[in-house]
């Protein structure tokens, strides 16, 4: 809700865009040769990047002219050590390197300010007093500890802005965190020599960008799908180590991609820009190759075709997903499941192994329900991340339940999963619909937990959130209507606020059927007569019908000859007078 109480805007749904590129891998079985050429190569052109970045960084922020122009002037300086297209790719990898470096440095200083800003409105009431909607701290220490810590985040954030105004970033080739073990190799169970072959392996270069229209899609990593081999050019100071002609080396293992290579052969034949990246892993001592390239935009359907099918509503969690699938009519189809997804404490190949493991059992189910589209929140805590442990609205900041929850907030995947699902279900023809997940939790429990469990006991609240989630993607209100889930034809075009509502009748309680009085007599009683009533003088009835023959028939009455039917004379007769 917002600071006066009412419920914010919910975002409208939109599809998630297909990505522009695809990267595959494999695994390259070298000789003994290969693996000293393709090192040898790896720490020659790594020496470059790695002073090509020093003087890119040195020369700070620079308009577009400035970034053309400092780049060609770095790759001729390159290309003499090594080649032009070498040159060119250790240039434009650079520039990224540093363009990624300062949008770093703008979101710590946001997430600076944001803490600064918490903590001195905070400051400025009482401890243990409120102002408004502004807490202040518990106690005085309390208090006081903040006043020291407001003063640590403003010298950082100080430095943090000079580093902004005069374009001055830092950048570690290799990675700083595996930087930073060097310090405590004990801690980080490693022994020196094992900590200097990963910050080797981290620091090679053997990356080379694709061209358009030149043989095979590469001059520099050139790979030929026909034959299965794998050349590399040469840098002009390690040409001795050539076996081909024109300073290149080929290597002695058959190269193949099991996944998707008809792709990248498809790509190298019709000589399309191939990217090709040779990296080295020293903890399995393997060599690998990826490959990527651009793949053909793709438009996306509109969400009134997707909502025809049904749909995979997916709510993230920390170490699961809850899984319900719905149907256009916003109700749920079969019955929610749970898909485990425990991430804390896992290497990064692991983390990534169980997403795309979880993401391939979601794209299954949604070909079992013939579902198009798979429905997720757009959920990124960017405002639990910038503001760190200081407290918003009823998040809890300081202590145990601070702890729990700043490492749930940093255990759920949301943006790893979010990529890779993007990634994976466009390779399957699927699609993505991104909704916002306002409330979804609080209404999902309030009006769909309990008609949840009626047919499936095992649902909880996780299941409710992900039927909320889905309903939004499939175009109803998250909350339950009593008219129904659609929206009147005339009510269609227009905004929800301005629909008619028709409050729904109420309904009266069934009516109780009273208590049976017993008839029978009391004991030691005797039945008493029956009471009869009698029928007295009655009129009599007229219950004439045509005869079949007509007879005579002579009635005698006080004189009189009547002429006339038997039945006639016979209900005359019955009367009073009859002789």
């Amino acid at each position: 809700m917002g600071r006066d109480g009412r419920l914010r805007e919910v975002a409208a749904p939109f599809v998630a865009a297909a990505p522009a590129g695809a990267r595959v891998r494999t695994r390259l079985r070298v000789s003994p040769r290969d693996a000293e050429v393709l090192l040898a190569v790896g720490r020659h052109l790594g020496s470059l990047a790695g002073r090509d970045l020093a003087a890119r960084c040195a020369e700070g922020r620079l308009d577009a002219g400035g970034q053309a122009a400092s780049r060609a002037a770095r790759k001729r300086a390159l290309t003499a050590e090594s080649s032009s297209r070498w040159a060119g790719t250790i240039t434009r990898v650079s520039e990224n390197a540093w363009q990624l470096a300062d949008r770093n440095l703008a979101a710590e200083r946001g997430s600076l300010r944001a803490r600064v800003r918490k903590i001195e409105a905070r400051l400025a009431v009482p401890a243990g007093a409120r102002a408004g909607r502004i807490t202040g701290y518990a106690t005085s220490a309390e208090r006081y500890s903040k006043t020291i810590r407001l003063k640590a985040l403003k010298a950082r954030l100080a430095k943090v802005e000079q580093a902004i105004g005069g374009g001055a970033v830092s950048v570690t080739r290799g990675g700083r965190p595996l930087l930073r073990s060097r310090l405590s190799l004990k801690d980080a169970g490693l022994t020196e020599q094992q900590w200097r072959q990963r910050w080797e392996a981290a620091r090679l270069f053997i990356q080379a960008d694709g061209e358009k229209g030149k043989d095979l899609g590469n001059e520099t990593l050139r790979w030929n799908p026909g034959e299965g081999w794998l050349e590399v050019r040469l840098p002009a100071p390690l040409a001795r180590l050539a076996n081909r002609p024109h300073g290149r080396y080929r290597l002695s293992c058959p190269v193949r991609f099991s996944h998707r290579g008809d792709e990248v052969a498809a790509q190298a034949v019709a000589r399309a820009a191939v990217h090709y990246d040779v990296s080295y892993d020293p903890v399995k001592d393997r060599w690998h190759l990826d490959a990527a390239w651009k793949t053909p935009a793709r438009p996306a359907p509109s969400l009134d075709k997707l909502r025809e099918s049904p749909v995979i509503a997916v709510d993230v969690n920390a170490g699961h997903l809850a899984v319900a699938v719905v149907a256009p009519d916003g109700n749920i189809t079969g019955v929610p499941f749970t898909i485990p997804l425990q991430l804390a404490g896992l290497p990064a190949a692991t983390r990534d192994g169980r997403v795309r493991a979880a993401v391939t059992q979601l794209i299954a189910t949604a070909r079992d329900h013939q579902a198009r589209a798979v429905v997720i929140e757009n959920l990124d805590f960017a405002g639990a991340r910038s503001e760190g442990r200081e407290k918003t609205g009823s998040r809890p900041s300081r202590g145990k339940h601070g702890r729990v929850f700043r490492r749930l907030v940093a255990g759920i995947p949301t943006a790893r999963f979010r990529d890779r699902l993007v990634q994976m279900t466009a390779n399957a023809g699927l699609h993505v619909v991104v909704v916002d997940p306002a409330y979804s939790s609080r209404w999902g429990a309030q009006h769909w937990l309990a008609p949840l469990r009626e047919h499936h006991p095992e649902a909880t609240g996780h299941h409710a959130a992900a039927l909320v989630l889905g309903r939004r993607g499939q175009g109803h209100r998250a909350r339950r209507r009593a008219s129904g889930n659609r929206a009147a034809p005339e009510d269609a075009a227009r905004p929800a606020q301005a629909r008619s509502r028709k409050p729904p009748k109420a309904k009266t309680a069934p009516r109780k059927p009273a208590a049976p009085r017993d008839t029978r007599p009391p004991p030691g009683t005797k039945t008493g007569p029956p009471h009869r009533t009698t029928t007295g003088n009655q009129a009599a009835e007229d219950r004439t019908r045509p005869s079949a023959e007509p007879i005579l028939t002579i009635t005698r009455c006080r004189g009189t000859v009547i002429a006339g039917r038997p039945d006639m004379g016979r209900r005359r007769g019955s009367g009073r007078g009859a002789g």
